[in-house]
């Protein structure tokens, strides 16, 4: 009888309810800044290396890519390293492309991207190339037939070495970035780009040896070993290593998604696609090895069917996060931290979009100093939750002091930054609603409160710009009529909040915008 609360807790976490009187209570239980979690993600800002472990990754990764560069370029010589190289840079952004089009709900910070493609590239690449040797040579050293032992190389110890050496990095952003991996779009992206950068390295390799041969036998064009190998690498199976390792990343990304109180579970899954990931890639190389038509079989009849269902899986699951979005914030918006509208326009990637783009139009227009109607005319979201979401504007004698050039670059960066706001606003928002999904499975960590009041935090440092452009997103995207618009929950501004002062957006004063000014952040910080 005594777990009866506990499960009715995992099944429906409590949200807490907005009072204007308990703004400052509520969210003064926020962890001090150094201790939190989520961060906005700045774009540019990829490889901030303030800690040890940062800069220990960085030079682990810049020493494998030397070694791995010295490697290829001895067994291809310069110029066909050069050749392998141009051309094995082909396909990846549209790998890249694709992937970070799948992540585009919760995208991850372009740090964990980098990461994952300079680990396959240099890190996985490098054990593989050593290990493959390495074994070749040995078995052929034991059993004195070298034609058996480049097949049991290319069949037995290649897949499970480097399947094994992508999925390390897998591995390490799930325990070292749990926060970043929380389903399968997730695994399926690290696991993508990882296996994109291994892929791209080893194009580098065969495709600078197919020059060399090309050289030697003195063949060019279309005839010649070099495009014959671009073309099945690059053309016909661009995603054949990403295919083999979205396998371990599916299994990753279930075990994310299962309870804490299931680990035999959270151990298997990660176990279970790393080993069909090593069987699909034993088949695809021995494909080419038994047969010589085996390839264009295994290609047809396994590779382009799993192909498409892991497309499919893939797919699926970025809906499912859209409709986690629409399904777990109706409650904050319930207990008054959003609008009633927001849901709607969050769960949509087209009204995400509008949002952005109103947000940038309208704080531009805002910042050379007119007055437009918010988000074009006839337009009416019921009383405002706060105080009117306009920047402080340029006077008169100010705009007329400045040149046309300064006023535009004001403007651009005003508009920047407001649309960022809303982008940060979306992504904190996906997080939460993520987070909640997590407690409802038994899945969120014992601090789910703390990161719970961390995320209301950030978002209400933001709503004042992004709510607005959320809300019309969602009428102008057809989610929402225009006369059946539900009034905010709030009939009056808020009052100013002594104890937590951070969490009001008034007008800075002082001059007008600049081309540093950001209109969602105040200059002063939250009291700990």
């Amino acid at each position: 009888m005594s777990d009866g609360p506990v499960q009715q807790w995992q099944s429906q976490p409590a949200v807490p309810l907005l009072e204007e009187q308990r703004v400052g209570e509520i969210l003064a239980a926020v962890p001090e800044r150094r201790h939190w979690r989520y961060r906005p993600r700045r774009v540019g800002m990829v490889w901030r290396s303030r800690t040890f472990r940062l800069a220990a990754v960085f030079t682990v990764l810049a020493l494998c890519g030397l070694a791995i560069l010295a490697l290829v370029r001895d067994q291809t010589g310069t110029q066909g390293f050069l050749v392998g190289l141009g051309l094995a840079v082909l396909p990846v952004p549209l790998l890249l492309a694709a992937f970070r089009w799948l992540d585009r709900v919760d995208p991850g910070p372009w740090r964990n991207v980098l990461f994952a493609f300079a680990w396959g590239a240099f890190a996985a690449a490098l054990v593989a190339i050593l290990a493959n040797s390495f074994a070749t040579r040995w078995i052929a050293t034991t059993t004195a037939d070298p034609s058996n032992a480049d097949t049991l190389g290319a069949t037995v110890i290649a897949p499970v070495v480097e399947e094994s050496a992508k999925a390390a990095a897998v591995l390490l952003i799930f325990l070292f970035r749990r926060r970043e991996f929380n389903g399968i779009v997730d695994g399926v992206v690290i696991a993508g780009i990882t296996a994109s950068g291994f892929a791209f390295t080893e194009n580098i390799l065969y495709l600078g040896n197919a020059f060399g041969q090309d050289q030697q036998i003195g063949t060019a064009g279309v005839v010649s070993v070099t495009a014959a190998t671009f073309f099945v690498r690059a053309v016909m199976s661009p995603f054949a290593h990403p295919l083999f390792t979205v396998l371990t990343g599916i299994g990753f990304g279930l075990a994310a998604a299962s309870a804490r109180r299931r680990r035999v579970r959270r151990v298997l899954l990660p176990l279970l696609g790393l080993v069909l990931a090593m069987g699909m890639h034993s088949l695809w190389n021995g494909s080419a090895v038994f047969s010589p038509y085996g390839f264009y079989a295994v290609y047809a009849v396994f590779m382009v069917p799993v192909f498409g269902l892991v497309t499919w899986l893939a797919i699926w699951s970025r809906r499912r996060e859209l409709r986690t979005l629409a399904a777990e914030l109706p409650a904050y918006a319930a207990a008054g931290w959003l609008s009633p509208a927001e849901p709607l326009a969050l769960s949509s990637m087209r009204a995400r979009g509008l949002a952005r783009d109103a947000a940038r139009r309208q704080y531009a227009v805002a910042a050379r100093g007119s007055r437009a109607i918010p988000y074009g005319a006839g337009w009416s979201p019921g009383p405002a939750p706060g105080p009117a979401p306009w920047p402080s504007a340029q006077t008169a004698p100010q705009a007329v002091a400045q040149t046309a050039a300064q006023v535009e670059a004001a403007a651009k960066a005003q508009g920047k930054a407001a649309a960022q706001a809303v982008a940060e606003y979306e992504s904190f928002a996906t997080s939460l609603a993520s987070l909640r999904l997590q407690a409802r499975r038994g899945a969120a960590g014992p601090d789910f409160a703390a990161r719970e009041l961390e995320l209301l935090h950030h978002l209400w440092q933001r709503r004042e710009v992004a709510a607005p452009a959320l809300t019309y997103a969602a009428q102008a995207a057809g989610l929402l009529r225009p006369h059946r618009l539900p009034s905010p929950p709030y009939a009056r501004p808020f009052p100013p909040h002594a104890q937590y002062g951070a969490y009001r957006n008034a007008p800075a004063p002082g001059p007008g915008p600049g081309p540093g000014y950001n209109p969602y952040l105040l200059p002063q910080q939250p009291p700990h």
